[in-house]
């Protein structure tokens, strides 16, 4: 059985995903918005997050890969023979490598928004998955990356070039995500445990980096660029 953590802000789209991943009988299905993502995973334990990664609270998603135990193991190397640890979890990362003990990520994202697609990279995302795929591409993608294989929508193929070339660190990418919602300084420091005078040197080196006047400039750039 893989549990299936789905993580996605919009109640109605998530309980109908859930609902329909919940029909397939290899599938133990929870779902969650993003504000209780860090505290579903700690208290189910999932195999597989399935994350919508166009939402702003998705910043943190390295949160739900806290390793639970040491040592690492890599696919095909579990005591199960089907690449599954013995505990029945699975591995990830480069290679099909992962820690014993996190879950592997299945970012579901926009084609034509490079930013929530690099944020997943970064965040070692092992399956990624355009939102206009159907439902049988969904599950399909959960078994895949449930056994330590990668699995990526050619559809996204251009997106990744275009997450290349984001000239942004992740954490800036963050930053600007929630500057781009509207979000103060102050705002943007409490959700992301930072202080104020650090949130003002990323808004400074965001502004460098994209070659913008100011901070509703680099916004303007970024979201033309589809960085955020």
């Amino acid at each position: 059985m893989i549990r299936v953590l789905l993580i996605h802000d919009t109640y109605l789209l998530r309980m109908a995903l859930a609902a329909l991943l919940g029909r397939e009988p290899d599938l133990d299905v929870f779902s969650t918005s993003w504000r209780g993502a860090a505290t579903a995973a700690r208290t189910n334990r999932p195999d597989v997050c399935v994350a919508d990664m166009d939402s702003p609270d998705a910043v943190e998603c390295v949160n739900l890969r806290a390793d639970t135990r040491p040592g690492n193991v890599r696919a095909g190397d579990g005591r199960n023979g089907d690449g599954r640890n013995g505990d029945g979890r699975c591995p990830e990362g480069e290679g099909g490598e992962r820690a014993v003990g996190r879950p592997v990520l299945l970012a579901l994202t926009t084609t034509g928004r490079p930013g929530p697609l690099r944020r997943a990279y970064e965040a070692g995302a092992l399956g990624y998955l355009s939102k206009n795929a159907s439902p049988d591409r969904l599950v399909e993608g959960i078994r895949h990356i449930a056994k330590g294989e990668r699995y990526i929508d050619e559809t996204l193929g251009f997106g990744f070039l275009q997450a290349a070339e984001i000239p942004l660190t992740r954490r800036e990418l963050s930053v600007l995500s929630l500057a781009a919602e509207g979000a103060s300084v102050g705002e943007i420091a409490r959700s992301l445990h930072l202080s104020n005078g650090t949130v003002r040197n990323y808004m400074a080196a965001i502004t460098r980096k994209t070659g913008a006047r100011n901070r509703v400039d680099a916004i303007r750039i970024s979201r033309g660029a589809g960085w955020v």
